[in-house]
């Protein structure tokens, strides 16, 4: 494994992380610095390992150190979480997320009218 393909892999990973999340950024690093709360920890420590990876990777002293394999889990785990979903998920998720979102301004406006009757006094 060179230092080329471990920028590959992070290369990777981060477009992922764009396609499926929607952060923005530059390096792998930039977007885990953004959103990487988004993923579970267990997936954004192996983001993180991978963006050191790279930083690591452009020393050739520590390429020839690097554990490699270590390198391939972490790319195979962000990998495993954010491949992307078939097109009736992404649907289904959208319809789910316009739900809840017009439930919360139902909600809303209803604790407005509600607040402004008991301040006007009709309640």
């Amino acid at each position: 494994m060179d230092g080329a393909s471990v920028q590959q892999m992070a290369d990777r990973v981060a477009e992922l992380m764009s396609n499926r999340l929607g952060i923005r950024g530059r390096t792998l690093a930039d977007k885990l610095r953004r959103g990487g709360r988004r993923l579970p920890r267990r997936v954004r420590k192996q983001a993180e390992y991978l963006s050191r990876a790279v930083d690591e990777a452009a020393n050739p002293a520590l390429l020839a150190r690097m554990d490699q394999e270590r390198v391939a889990a972490a790319f195979d785990a962000c990998l495993r979480h954010l491949q992307p979903i078939g097109a009736g998920q992404r649907w289904y998720n959208r319809l789910m997320d316009f739900a809840a979102q017009l439930a919360f301004v139902i909600l809303v406006t209803g604790l407005l009218v509600l607040a402004t009757l008991v301040w006007r006094g009709y309640l």
